[in-house]
């Protein structure tokens, strides 16, 4: 048999050669490919054109967007234009429009122009789209990385259908990548892919479907052919060299971790992470942040993690914790990854080093304790709404002490229920800002009565 690696020399990328040339070959992206959706319809050949509705497809790379746009293109019969914002100016999308003018005018012919990153696009290019797209010269399928609502004009989001494609699952990447083994566009059967060098390559691709198959198609070219999977080819008289993990690790020039997103390593390490950041060991959780990160586990579940962390191991010792946390989530959503990885480090050192409390955490569950067991009581009667109806009838709210009246803002009244008085859920501790705060909840307990 031939060396395997001359079958994947000089040829064009595996990723593009396996681009599919309908809708029904795209994986993933179940939710905007359903009986009747806008990308459904414009990849229709009976479809309407008056109907038709430009979008702007929304998504993490390697999720398939020039890959729609191009299935689309295939399969509606409309001629298909295709723009890089990287290197098109105005003069060239002013060409386009007029061109898509002409052929509609002429010969009755639809174009769609796919433009690629639009988010690099200035506004006075943007604006150059304009016209075209509400005239309907154009049906305008635009691609962006970025939230669009910060990098597209509203003029044109206006006129244009927000699609959001949401990165693939390991079951996509793994129908695309055995697709890619066996399919004559990609490896044609001519090497074997084992289970293990498979998963790898589902776990280094983290949901982008280009980066599996060039690791695919890297590992197939350093593949030896002297190592075989030990069972015959169609033929019967050879066997055929095999894909293992070591390769591509070796391909990828990556150490590949032992992570499995929905078994026990998930787990462990998740869990790992937080016990360090309660832990105060700043290098120990940014190494498991790391682990999670590079094995792709999905950024938004880590940023939620780290929002409960700030509440339930940090609390009130640092009430600006949970802001930071939650400013790391919102920065994850909005900028995507990798760059995302940089405010969870943040939030993960801040975390780790800051002062603990769990006093906040344990008031709550002491309280959700005692209202489970019965223990709630009626509210005292001058803390009760007295705004309705027959409420100063029946004495509510009388006898209630505005503290703001008061020189200290505290007033000396009973809050909890009668069988409740005394009970203390809250006890802060002495570790940063709590231990100002156990000193003032000493001073008003004193007040309220209650030491």
């Amino acid at each position: 048999m031939a060396q395997a690696s001359a079958l994947f020399q000089g040829q064009t990328p595996l990723a593009v050669r396996m681009r599919p040339t309908s809708l029904d070959e795209v994986a993933g992206q179940a939710h905007l490919l359903r009986p009747g959706s806008p990308l459904v319809g414009l990849a229709d050949p009976a479809g309407n054109t008056k109907n038709a509705v430009s979008v702007i497809l929304w998504g993490p790379p390697g999720t398939g967007k020039t890959t729609l746009a191009q299935a689309i293109a295939r399969t509606s019969g409309r001629r298909f234009v295709e723009l890089s914002a990287v290197t098109a100016g105005v003069r060239d999308v002013r060409e386009v429009m007029q061109d898509a003018m002409t052929q509609r005018d002429l010969y009755g012919a639809s174009t769609i122009l796919f433009l690629d990153e639009i988010h690099r696009f200035t506004k006075a290019q943007q604006d150059a789209l304009l016209p075209g797209v509400e005239n309907g010269w154009v049906i305008l399928i635009a691609a962006t990385t970025e939230n669009p609502s910060f990098s597209v004009i509203s003029p044109l989001l206006s006129r244009s259908l927000l699609l959001t494609l949401q990165p693939l699952t390991d079951e996509d990447l793994g129908l695309l990548i055995d697709r890619a083994v066996e399919d004559s566009r990609g490896l044609a059967g001519a090497v074997r892919l084992d289970a293990d060098a498979r998963a790898a390559i589902v776990q280094l691709a983290s949901g982008d479907a280009r980066r599996a198959l060039t690791s695919l198609e890297a590992a197939a070219s350093m593949v030896d052919p002297s190592t075989s999977s030990g069972t015959g080819g169609e033929s019967g008289t050879e066997a055929l060299p095999v894909i293992t993990a070591e390769l591509v690790a070796q391909a990828v020039d990556r150490a590949l971790l032992r992570y499995d997103k929905q078994g026990d390593e998930h787990y462990d390490v998740i869990s790992a992470f937080i016990k360090s950041i309660r832990g105060s060991d700043v290098d120990a959780a940014i190494h498991y942040l790391a682990r999670m990160i590079e094995a792709g586990e999905d950024p938004r579940f880590i940023a939620r993690r780290l929002v409960i962390s700030a509440s339930e191991d940090i609390g009130l010792a640092d009430p600006q914790a949970l802001v930071i946390a939650v400013a790391a989530a919102d920065a994850v959503a909005f900028i995507g990854m990798p760059e995302g990885r940089i405010p969870l480090a943040e939030a993960t050192a801040y975390l780790a080093t800051t002062a603990k409390s769990n006093a906040a955490y344990l008031a709550i569950d002491r309280a959700i304790a005692d209202v489970r067991a019965g223990g709630f009581g009626r509210v005292p009667v001058h803390l009760r709404d007295a705004h309705y109806p027959g409420a100063k009838r029946l004495g509510h709210g009388k006898g209630y002490v505005y503290p703001h009246d008061l020189e200290v803002g505290v007033a000396t009244q009973q809050y909890l229920p009668d069988e409740l008085n005394g009970h203390h859920y809250y006890e802060p501790t002495g570790r940063g800002l709590e231990r100002d705060i156990a000193a003032r909840v000493e001073k008003i307990r004193k007040i309220l009565g209650e030491s």
